[in-house]
């Protein structure tokens, strides 16, 4: 294109892009410079798409002067088709109104800011972009694509809002890209499918206060994402299932503050994933299933209130619980799991309450787990089970071993006292002693000298098989409840 075909507007950019001078057509007041009117804005401040294109491509150099592109608040006409193009200087088209969306697949880039511009759409995938990319506060009414995308500094899409009239393509699209920094998006607003499946970031990722809204299908599908630090989502607001399945995360996982919904579904799926901490503190109540099955996380951090729906932690592996609370509140997300009676689950639990110290919640624990086995046994373990728990709590509860001992002691000595039980020999019988032949009728083990040398009858007979029988009873169960805590030792 020769230099003599441009507009006042075009020449005024075509000059200043040797020296790297900024280009700004704003005027300074609000409503004039917004870009979603950018297409009301006349020549003075319009530039073709074909022009910026030659400009990047083409345009001669000045010795010991850096070009750049910088223009801000023009309205770009045409369509920017820079596919598969080495551009080696850096592009800033801030606050600017795309008539028609740009093409920049497959393109080599020093840097590209869009911060504050109107786009009907974007296409970025397969880019490599030596520097950051910035799309802060962008407004963009069709697909962002930036799948395959390589982006060395960080990708900025903070207050940016972004929809989409077809529901059946993600809006945001940054599958398999690699962002050699972070993600920052706080107050980023999403109306469709955010997708980061299989994307890697050195960094962290932002989303606080953001809201991401895909009623019915996924608000955030993450899938085996992988991320060098953080995910931090304080205050964030999902409509839709927001699936981090098969991730790594070697830091947080923040939703300190968030409303997470999916009535009906999976509200959160982060199970497979290895996750050092994840954060459900100060949440709304979940509207939906939260789904953490497989997970490795060595700090879970979040209150019982957050999921009153259903819940599956069936093989979910955590270190540290917290915040404290009691056995029954944490035992009642349990009850709730919709893979029904799950054991790895209760053993987890009662891991985090021993390891925090609290070996009496830990109890608890298990004495519960045993209780909901007992549900599924046939009609005879289910009696024995009943058995052992009112007498010693499966043993977990000794003392009711020592009161039903010191009871039953007590009954039979009595009974023994007002009423001798006859001798097998009398010549050869030790003094009858009502106390140590109880004693001996109850404990199983040991052996006073009293019951083989006398023989009860009526009644008494069947007294001392209730005491005989009672005492087995007592004994297996405490014995079984003492086993079981050596074994967790």
């Amino acid at each position: 294109m020769e230099i003599n075909d441009l507009t006042a507007a075009e020449e005024r950019v075509w000059r200043a892009f040797p020296k790297g001078e900024p280009v700004d057509f704003r005027e300074g007041e609000a409503e004039a410079d917004n870009p979603a009117t950018g297409s009301d804005w006349g020549p003075e401040r319009t530039v073709r798409a074909s022009v910026l294109r030659a400009l990047l491509l083409s345009a001669p150099q000045l010795a010991g002067e850096i070009p750049r592109l910088r223009l801000s608040g023009a309205r770009v006409t045409g369509h920017l088709n820079l596919m598969y193009a080495i551009v080696d200087h850096p592009i800033h088209l801030r606050y600017c109104h795309f008539d028609e969306a740009p093409d920049l697949y497959g393109t080599r880039l020093r840097q590209l800011n869009l911060r504050g511009s109107v786009i009907p759409s974007v296409n970025l995938a397969s880019t490599r972009i030596d520097g950051p990319l910035r799309m802060s506060r962008c407004r963009v009414r069709g697909p962002v694509r930036l799948g395959g995308a390589e982006i060395a500094g960080a990708l900025f899409l903070d207050g940016a809002e972004l929809t989409t009239s077809d529901p059946s393509v993600p809006v945001l699209q940054l599958h398999q890209s690699v962002l050699g920094d972070g993600f920052a998006a706080p107050g980023l607003r999403v109306r469709g499918e955010t997708r980061l499946e299989g994307a890697t970031v050195g960094g962290s990722i932002t989303l606080d206060d953001s809201d991401l809204s895909n009623p019915g299908g996924h608000a955030l599908c993450a899938r085996s994402l992988d991320v060098r630090a953080d995910i931090r989502a304080r205050n964030l607001r999902t409509r839709g299932i927001v699936d981090l399945r098969g991730s790594r995360i070697a830091g947080s996982v923040d939703f300190t503050g968030a409303r997470l919904s999916n009535p009906g579904g999976t509200a959160l799926r982060a199970s497979s994933c290895t996750i050092g901490e994840l954060w459900l503190y100060r949440c709304e109540p979940i509207e939906g299933r939260l789904h953490l099955r497989r997970s490795r996380i060595d700090v879970l951090g979040f209150e019982s209130g957050v999921a009153p729906g259903e819940v599956l932690f069936n093989n979910l592996s955590y270190t540290a619980l917290n915040p404290h609370e009691p056995a029954d509140r944490r035992l009642s997300l349990l009850e709730r799991d919709g893979d029904g009676y799950v054991p790895y689950a209760y053993e987890q639990l009662a891991a985090a309450y021993r390891h925090g110290g609290d070996e009496g919640a830990a109890r608890r624990v298990q004495l519960a787990k045993l209780r909901r086995h007992r549900a599924t046994l046939p009609w005879l373990g289910r009696t024995w089970g009943h058995l052992q728990d009112t007498t010693v709590g499966y043993g977990f509860r000794p003392l009711r071993a020592a009161v039903w001992l010191l009871s039953l002691l007590a009954v039979g000595s009595i009974a023994f006292a007002l009423r001798h039980p006859s001798p097998l020999n009398a010549d050869e019988a030790p003094q009858f002693n009502p106390v140590f032949y109880t004693l001996d009728l109850l404990l199983p083990v040991i052996s006073f000298g009293q019951e083989g040398a006398f023989a009860p009858t009526g009644g008494y007979q069947f007294l001392s098989y209730v005491l005989i029988l009672t005492g087995w009873i007592l004994a297996t169960t405490v014995i079984a409840g003492v086993s079981r805590s050596v074994a967790r030792q």
